[in-house]
């Protein structure tokens, strides 16, 4: 299971964990730079494990939480629960389907209630030209599933499809900034993305 809060409620998620049972996990991994901004707790069988993000997501691209989980509850904003998904550079299907069920379920809004902010979507990817290009690439691969699968009504996947290029033009049309259009540029000739270490955990 994975959770997300702010790293001054460290010390209490910490002990909040203990007294449910669950065990910190400590590596060379999160005693430096990636520690900062994760916890990871086991339970005493080793079936179970917690991983807590603090203040960030940090993998492929950066998701930054800070202001943005009071925005909606009990799961992160729709918004960012979108980008979770579309940040993945080597993307799986597990991956597109959780993304298809989001755009099946929740519009395209300017808010964080029920709805996924594209407004903020738009922001966030106008300020990282990598991030802006694995979220278009995997939007392309959403619509290449779409058709596969025989669950989905045919108006399911048109609304789908609809709203992915609304999303797409959204993104479009947000300006850019100038770090943005210099490393777009360059292009993909140069790695745009982070290499995600896996925690090799006991």
């Amino acid at each position: 299971m994975d959770f997300v809060t702010y790293s001054k409620f460290r010390p209490l998620t910490k002990n909040l964990f203990v007294d449910l049972g669950y065990e910190p996990y400590i590596s060379l991994m999160l005693t430096g730079a990636t520690g900062r901004h994760r916890q990871i707790f086991n339970d005493k069988e080793g079936n179970k494990a917690i991983d807590v993000f603090l203040d960030k997501l940090e993998m492929c691209h950066v998701i930054d939480y800070k202001d943005r989980l009071e925005m909606d509850s009990p799961t992160v904003p729709l918004a960012e629960l979108l980008l979770q998904k579309l940040q993945i550079v080597q993307t799986n299907e597990k991956d597109i389907q959780d993304t298809i069920i989001l755009l099946t379920e929740h519009d395209l809004g300017k808010g964080d209630k029920e709805v996924i902010n594209a407004d903020y979507v738009a922001k966030v990817l106008a300020n990282e030209w990598g991030f802006n290009y694995t979220v278009n690439a995997n939007l392309g691969k959403v619509k290449e599933f779409l058709g596969k699968y025989e669950a989905l009504s045919k108006s399911e996947k048109a609304v789908v499809s609809e709203r992915i290029e609304k999303l797409e033009d959204r993104i479009e049309k947000e300006p850019k900034t100038l770090q943005w259009r210099i490393r777009a540029k360059v292009g993909p000739s140069v790695k745009w993305y982070n290499v995600v270490e896996e925690v090799q955990r006991d």
